[in-house]
């Protein structure tokens, strides 16, 4: 019997950034004790848009040093890139035959991500939640950590579960579980509230980056979009559309682990201008340590590269014994 076991991954696009760090990967570490942990840099979920190969390679050694600067232990966890793992597609193949159209077409990320020429999109973009529910099955996770934007595809994962052991006539896949972490909200823009923090953002003043030098976070908050008014417990109103405000508060919060309501009262009264202060310190006290590690990390690709080599051995090894039970089942030879 499987206990507790969690899947999660992160596309290796561009340099990770705070809103992947408070949206994933601190999560990631503070889980690595309470579960058998498989992290997988989502290497072929990259390739659904066109990408450089350099710039590909460059993005997957990155990822790689930001988990492993972040806190993720090798020892504790299996962290590996899914590409190297031929059982995610071959199980994504048999996926396709049990998922139904009109599921993917519920999918409005596809939507989203496609813009208005769908037909110029890539049939990648269009099938990868089912290689993603295949990232989840053929480790038969028991848990993921989902976002706001990951519960749809949680759930068809359930449904392609659901129907593979109807079809089969038997309860083979556990059906997983969300695990949606404490303190976690979406991590916005610098520069524009209503927008998600993005590593395709073309302003880099929008984001702060794991990479970023002290002198580079100060600049960034200093220059970061607010307003003219104090900090007050009205931020948060519906109808105060203090979008800026809110996001800059909400950093400082999961930054510290603490309640958003708890920052407003602390800070009640002060302007932004002192309030950027503190939260650059607070900044520079989290992420300036794991920039630091990541330069150490790839000051030595060839260890890094070593280390990638031995989560994706640990996990083909795990990945290729469901992949036989499944084969069984379906009745290929």
């Amino acid at each position: 019997m499987i206990n507790k076991r969690v899947l999660s991954g992160i596309q290796p696009t561009g340099n990770l950034h705070l809103g992947n760090y408070l949206g994933a990967i601190k999560n990631f570490v503070s889980m690595q004790n309470d579960y058998e942990c498989y992290y997988m840099l989502a290497d072929l979920h990259a390739i659904t848009v066109k990408t450089e190969p350099k710039v590909l390679r460059e993005n997957i050694l990155n990822t790689a040093a930001s988990f492993l600067a972040a806190g993720l232990d090798t020892k504790k966890n299996v962290i590996f890139c899914q590409s190297n793992v031929s059982s995610h597609t071959h199980l994504s193949w048999i996926l396709n035959c049990i998922a139904r159209v009109g599921w993917l077409n519920r999918m409005t990320q596809f939507k989203e991500k496609a813009g208005s020429n769908k037909e110029k999109a890539s049939v990648g973009l269009y099938t990868y939640p089912i290689l993603m529910s295949a990232d989840i099955l053929i480790y038969k996770a028991t848990h993921v950590p989902v976002g706001d934007d990951q519960k749809q595809h949680l759930e068809l994962c359930r449904d392609i579960a659901t129907k593979f052991n109807n079809d089969y006539d038997n309860n083979y896949f556990i059906l997983p579980e969300p695990i949606i972490p404490k303190f976690v909200s979406r991590v916005m823009s610098l520069r524009d509230g209503t927008k998600k923090m993005s590593k395709s953002d073309e302003s880099d003043l929008s984001r702060i980056n794991l990479t970023d030098t002290k002198d580079q976070i100060i600049q960034k908050i200093k220059k970061a979009k607010t307003d003219n008014d104090p900090i007050d417990e009205k931020i948060f109103d519906e109808k105060s559309k203090r979008y800026e405000a809110q996001n800059l508060i909400k950093i400082y919060s999961n930054l510290n682990s603490e309640t958003p309501d708890k920052v407003l009262n602390n800070f009640n009264g002060k302007t932004f201008s002192d309030f950027k202060k503190y939260l650059s310190d607070l900044l520079i006290e989290k992420i300036s340590p794991i920039s630091e590690k990541i330069k150490k990390y790839r000051s030595d690709d060839k260890e890094l590269i070593n280390l990638l080599t031995i989560g994706s051995e640990k996990a083909n090894n795990n990945a290729e014994k469901t992949m036989l039970e499944i084969k069984k089942i379906v009745g290929l030879v």
